[in-house]
């Protein structure tokens, strides 16, 4: 193919570095921004906690202030003096689509062996979380045992899934153990496993619920309805989980209030034994602003414990006039200073934003915060884009992994979004306000007679509000509320 030299016209995005590095910021949640800047710390020596911030509790509005000046605190203007000389050659940006290192060399490098990995919580990132098997085993190493049960227990431990219950059958335990004892009896790993059932927590090591349940059921022996629980757990459980109370009166020949004394014991008892250990890792959350009324008028703050406060480190930005350095040395110290300083900058936008975006979203949902869920207004992403002047992807990353405490409990910003469902008199209600009332008409309805889909979009049809049976069956699942023949009540 010959070559030849042609000349085409196009588009492409382009973004400056510090704009790149501020959307890689205000996407970040609080907990990962906090560890970013813990990491900036370490690899930047310019920058610095602002003890004295730390010490007084201001905002972290007023921080940011101080940072918008793009300049160093000094104990006397002759320091300032010094500064503003050998920085007024830094450029005040860098050209479009270019990376630090184009301009200049990267003060971010660290070593592996002295990375930062963290935020300071060591223990609680690196703290090794339990299994329901490492419990058991605990439990076990302290039972006086011989050697052979305990090689039947740990065969039947390694079987335990996380709800507590085997994943095998002990027939099959005892399969794969008889090649390795002899004389294996099926009997003694039943004995074993009845022993690791009535371990804490009790009822693990159990082939299905209904075991499970009646070795749970030998606590409460003294209770006036054991013998009847126990006949109901025994024999007629399938109709219980179908809330089939009219059969379950006549087999077990209990009335009504016999019958809510028995269901309510063995509410008592936990049909995931396994479940109270729980080894996943527990999220936090640590809210980015705070909803206020003061005054009669809601406020909104950003959290002032959320960020780490921050300023410019003077005893290193002093050391480039110093003639002990070199001009490596100030090089470096210049790159660090700039690089510091539109950190800052982005981190001030970031809350600007956030700060913003939140406010927009209070005062469009007053109602919620007056009347609660009920009240919530539709809302989409492009109504608080058109209002604030942003872009709806800049709205999408400012409300991702951020949360707002209110008088009602902390949410996420995208909580506030829903879509919207017309009324039959020309308005609009928002699908988390549908919600709101199916769950307030679910609470409501007859403890023995519950309200079906179709009777709940009746209703909500009687109220203005025109849904599908199959709407509602998707927010009620949504909800983790059950289907209506599995909520009958007996009284």
């Amino acid at each position: 193919m010959k070559q030849s030299l042609q000349l085409k016209l196009g588009q492409q995005l382009t973004m400056t570095p510090q704009l790149q590095q501020a959307i890689r910021l205000l996407q970040l949640s609080t907990l990962d921004l906090k560890q970013e800047i813990h990491e900036f710390l370490e690899s930047n020596p310019l920058l610095e906690l602002d003890d004295d911030e730390l010490l007084h509790n201001e905002t972290p509005a007023s921080i940011e202030s101080k940072s918008t000046d793009n300049s160093v605190d000094s104990n006397s203007s002759e320091e300032a003096r010094v500064e503003s000389e050998w920085t007024e050659n830094i450029p005040e940006e860098l050209s479009i689509d270019s990376s630090w290192d184009d301009t200049y060399q990267s003060s971010a490098a660290v070593s592996d062996n002295n990375s930062y990995e963290g935020d300071g919580d060591f223990e609680s990132r690196n703290a090794p979380t339990e299994s329901i098997q490492d419990h058991l085993i605990w439990q076990l190493n302290l039972t006086h045992i011989s050697d052979r049960d305990i090689e039947i227990a740990y065969a039947i431990i390694e079987c335990v899934q996380p709800d507590g219950y085997l994943s095998i059958s002990t027939d099959e335990i005892w399969e794969s153990l008889a090649v390795e004892l002899e004389d294996l009896d099926i009997e003694e790993v039943i004995a074993v496993q009845h022993r690791l059932q009535r371990f804490d927590p009790v009822g693990v090591c159990s082939i299905d619920l209904r075991d499970s349940l009646l070795v749970q059921l030998e606590a409460f022996q003294n209770h006036p309805l054991y013998k009847s629980t126990h006949n109901l757990i025994d024999h007629y459980l399938p109709l219980l989980g179908n809330r089939d109370f009219a059969q379950l009166s006549r087999k077990t020949k209990l009335k009504d209030e016999a019958l809510k004394e028995v269901v309510d014991l063995i509410q008592q008892l936990n049909p995931r034994p396994g479940s109270v250990i729980d080894a996943d890792d527990t999220d936090y959350v640590i809210p980015d602003v705070a909803v206020k009324k003061r005054n009669g008028t809601w406020q909104v703050e950003l959290n002032n414990d959320a960020l780490p406060p921050i300023k410019i480190n003077e005893t290193y930005s002093a050391m480039a006039t110093t003639s002990a350095v070199t001009t490596e040395d100030i090089s470096y110290i210049k790159t660090s200073l700039q690089e510091a300083k539109w950190f800052m900058k982005s981190l001030q936008s970031r809350n600007e934003t956030l700060l913003k975006v939140a406010s927009c979203i209070v005062s469009r949902q007053i109602d919620f915060f007056e009347l609660g869920e009920e009240a919530m207004k539709p809302m989409v992403l492009h109504d608080v884009a058109e209002e604030v002047g942003m872009h709806e992807s800049t709205i999408s990353r400012v409300t991702t992994q951020k949360y707002m405490h209110t008088p009602k409990g902390i949410f996420e910003l995208k909580y506030f979004f829903s879509s919207h469902v017309s009324t039959a008199s020309g308005g609009e209600c928002s699908s988390t306000a549908i919600r709101a009332m199916i769950k307030k008409l679910v609470s409501d309805e007859p403890a023995k007679k519950p309200l079906s889909d179709n009777k709940l979009a009746i209703i909500l049809a009687d109220q203005g509000i025109q849904v599908a049976r199959r709407t509602v069956a998707k927010y009620r699942e949504a909800m983790n509320i059950p289907p209506s023949n599995e909520r009958k009540r007996l009284i």
